[in-house]
C-alpha cells in the first residue's frame, strides 16, 4: 500500500480540525492523534485524512471511494474505501441466487445506519439515557425507470427508561434536516414521512 507523509495542521486551518480528528478516529484502524492536533512529520499518513480536501469557500470536504466487482450471474461483491467487503445480489427471477442484499436495499439500509447514528449521538452529547434505537424503512419506488424511490416511511423505536419525548423527536428532526446525508438525498426524489415509538426498556423488541 502507497504510504504517505502527515499533512501539517495548517493545511487544512483550525476550522477543519474537529473534523478532520473526528473523522479520522472513526475510520482509522491504528490513528495516532493527540487532542485538537493531527500529527506533523515524516509518518505513514492517514488515510482519512488524505480523503479530505478543502473546497473553495474553505470547508472541508471528505472524498469517498468505492469499489464493484462482478461475481456471476448478477451477483457483485462491494469493497469500500475503508477495507470492508460486502455481497449484493440480483432477485432470484432476475437472474440471482438471492446471495446478498439487493443494490436498493443496501441503499435503504445505508440511510436507516446513517439516521440512527445521528439519532444516538445526538441523545448521547445530550446525557439522555437511551439504551437502543432500531429504524426500519419502507420505501415505494416509482412504476417506470428510473425507479427511484417515490415515498419512505422511517419508523424510529428508541428505547431507555424515563426518555424525553421531545428530546428524541428533536434529534430525529436534526437528522432527517441538518446531518443524515443519505436521508437528505434520498429526499430529493421521495415524499419522507416517519413516526417515533419510545420503549420504556432497555431493548427494542424483536419484529415478530
Amino acid at each position: 500500500m502507497e504510504e504517505w507523509s502527515a499533512v501539517p495542521m495548517e493545511e487544512y486551518g483550525e476550522a477543519a480540525n474537529e473534523c478532520i480528528v473526528a473523522y479520522c478516529a472513526a475510520q482509522c484502524n491504528w490513528h495516532m492523534w493527540r487532542r485538537n492536533k493531527v500529527p506533523t512529520g515524516r509518518q505513514r499518513r492517514h488515510q482519512c485524512v488524505r480523503s479530505l480536501s478543502m473546497d473553495i469557500s474553505g470547508n472541508v470536504e471528505i472524498r469517498m471511494k468505492t469499489r464493484v466487482k462482478w461475481l456471476e450471474g448478477v451477483s457483485f461483491v462491494g469493497e469500500s474505501g475503508s477495507g470492508h467487503a460486502v455481497v449484493l445480489d440480483g432477485a432470484p427471477e432476475n437472474g440471482g441466487r438471492n446471495i446478498g442484499m439487493r443494490p436498493m436495499e443496501m441503499l435503504l439500509t445505508g440511510a436507516a445506519a446513517c439516521t440512527a447514528y445521528d439519532v444516538v449521538t445526538i441523545l448521547r452529547k445530550g446525557r439522555h439515557a437511551v439504551d437502543d434505537v432500531v429504524v426500519t424503512i419502507e420505501g415505494t419506488r416509482a412504476p417506470a425507470s428510473p425507479r427511484v424511490f417515490a415515498a419512505l416511511h422511517y419508523v424510529y423505536r428508541v428505547a431507555g427508561h424515563g426518555l424525553d419525548r421531545r428530546a428524541v423527536e428533536r434529534a430525529v428532526e436534526l437528522s432527517k434536516e441538518k446531518y443524515c446525508s443519505a436521508t437528505i438525498m434520498l429526499g430529493k426524489t421521495a415524499t419522507i414521512t416517519y413516526e417515533v415509538e419510545l420503549v420504556d426498556s432497555t431493548r427494542v423488541p424483536a419484529p415478530g
